[in-house]
């Protein structure tokens, strides 16, 4: 079993924050590969499916992105899974926009919900790294990544959002070259 979590935060007035990408993310997957309806559980809204050969839980912690860790770590240790089976979603600032990137492991960079789920299970878990873009200013970081998507970002925004639905199988199953390369491919 893998857990795949998407990061952002609840509520509808948080729904298009470039925060919430990973959310977004989840999101696709659920409706590509025809997960049942996510219900509440584990401190996040969850589903239970397949991606490809593997069984998977997609979540959403919606204890707000500083407190993912809680939900995800409250998933891992219920089904008894080690970090390595679980892949995060979220959104990288140090990234070009429209950009992917997956790797195994690292620091949190910044990220306050990298932080709290390396705080919860340890630093070796999966990342999908989606390039939001910097907005060049430290001092507009803030505002950058809690605000919306822009008009311009829709250029790239859903071809990505709907590549990473479309190959999620091949992160599922451990293909993270294979997977990144299907995405490269299917957004130029």
């Amino acid at each position: 079993m893998m857990i795949l979590a998407g990061l952002g935060n609840p509520g509808s007035k948080y729904q298009n924050h470039r925060h919430n990408v990973g959310f977004m993310a989840a999101e696709a997957i659920l409706r590509r590969h025809a997960f049942p309806a996510p219900k509440k559980r584990f401190q996040a809204l969850v589903s239970e499916g397949r991606l490809g050969t593997t069984k998977c839980l997609i979540m959403m912690p919606q204890t707000y992105m500083n407190e993912s860790g809680r939900a995800v770590g409250e998933a891992m240790r219920f089904y008894k899974l080690a970090p390595e089976n679980v892949t995060v979603l979220y959104d990288e600032l140090d990234l070009a926009a429209g950009k992917l990137r997956v790797k195994t492991g690292g620091g949190a960079a910044g990220h306050n919900g990298i932080r709290s789920i390396a705080n919860h299970i340890g630093p070796d878990f999966n990342r999908v790294r989606i390039g939001i873009g910097h907005p060049g200013d430290k001092a507009r970081v803030h505002g950058h990544v809690l605000g919306d998507f822009s008009k311009a970002d829709q250029d790239w925004l859903p071809s990505l959002i709907d590549a990473i639905a479309d190959y999620a199988d091949l992160l599922a199953g451990g293909d993270q070259p294979g997977f990144m390369n299907k995405v490269s491919l299917a957004t130029k």
